[in-house]
């Protein structure tokens, strides 16, 4: 009888370890994770197992073939190396060749590359945020049109803090393609939630972005603003009247410290200390003297700042050996 237990015990760990490593195949490819960071390793010790057909048939349908990847579908020259990299494992097992695997190959062959590609994060609902981003860093003279690494730190925290946004009014600044803003008005239900921008391409993908995953929102009041943080006015500040200000990668020049830092200032000045926003800043800490810079001039302004304990549970999939720090702002 402890025989068949333990069998059985082991059956359910292997089924068990497979499920996980289709479910990272398929979080990581949706993402466009660089392909390095796929877990072949763990597919390659599964192979020498024994498993071979129809794990990668599983792999397959839960990347290239999945539904979220026909709707929105990561670059070509992304699925096209990923694919080759799949064939090329599965021809060194033993098992006979695959022809949904090269019918697959075959039909992305046949596809013309774009400049932009789509991005999916699954949240913890198993809902997902798909974005239209630049296929480049740095596209049309801005570094905008992609996800950074702050802004999935920041979306996991307030993912784990609901309550700091749940029937708030939530204006976010350098608001990007929208990751952050779409998923926390998904989880977190925000009675309203302002994106805004200020660079003209940013807030015509931004825009497309929101429509794009707005059938799930119709409980949010949305809007899309152009903010130029030079230019705002306390009135239109007032307008908004955020009860929660968040921003995500906001601090990478020194050039535009002064006046990100002017704008953080008017924010908290120009509400009374009982209805104060709370103001939360998450940043990867790229260049530390500019990153010392933009807290010296908080502090020249008045305005005092605590580091907020990050999120317990990584959520995407990034790179959390970057060095990120989340701040709230306070006078």
């Amino acid at each position: 009888m402890t025989a068949t237990v333990t069998g059985s015990n082991n059956f359910v760990d292997d089924a068990s370890q497979v499920k996980d490593i289709v479910s990272t195949f398929r979080v990581h490819f949706l993402a466009m994770c660089r392909l390095n960071t796929l877990p072949w390793s763990l597919l390659e010790a599964e192979l020498k197992n024994g498993r071979s057909s129809d794990l990668f048939l599983d792999i397959l349908n839960q990347t290239c073939l999945h539904t979220v990847c026909l709707q929105h579908p990561p670059s070509v020259k992304y699925r096209r190396l990923f694919l080759q990299e799949l064939i090329k494992m599965h021809e060194s097992t033993t098992a006979e060749p695959s022809d949904e695997l090269y019918e697959a190959l075959s039909e992305v062959l046949g596809l013309e590359e774009e400049s932009t590609c789509h991005k999916s994060y699954f949240l913890p609902s198993g809902d997902t945020v798909s974005l239209k981003e630049s296929q480049a860093v740095i596209s049309e003279g801005t570094t905008g049109l992609v996800t950074w690494e702050a802004a999935l730190y920041l979306t996991e925290w307030a993912l784990e803090n609901p309550q700091m946004f749940g029937s708030r009014t939530v204006l976010e600044l350098g608001s990007g393609v929208g990751l952050t803003g779409i998923a926390l008005c998904r989880s977190c239900k925000p009675r309203k939630y302002v994106f805004s921008d200020c660079h003209p391409t940013v807030l015509q993908k931004l825009r497309m972005n929101v429509e794009l995953n707005s059938q799930d929102l119709t409980d949010v009041s949305l809007c899309v603003e152009e903010l130029d943080w030079e230019g705002v006015s306390e009135d239109s500040l007032t307008d908004i009247n955020a009860n929660t200000v968040i921003a995500a990668d906001v601090v990478y020049d020194p050039e535009i410290a002064d006046c990100l830092v002017s704008l953080l200032g008017m924010i908290l000045k120009s509400s009374t200390k009982s209805s104060q926003p709370d103001v939360y800043i998450a940043s990867t800490i790229r260049n530390p003297e500019t990153y010392s810079f933009f807290k010296k001039q908080l502090a020249n302004a008045g305005v005092k700042h605590s580091i907020v304990p990050g999120p317990t549970t990584q959520i995407f999939p990034y790179n959390r050996l970057s060095t990120i720090e989340l701040i709230k702002l306070h006078l």
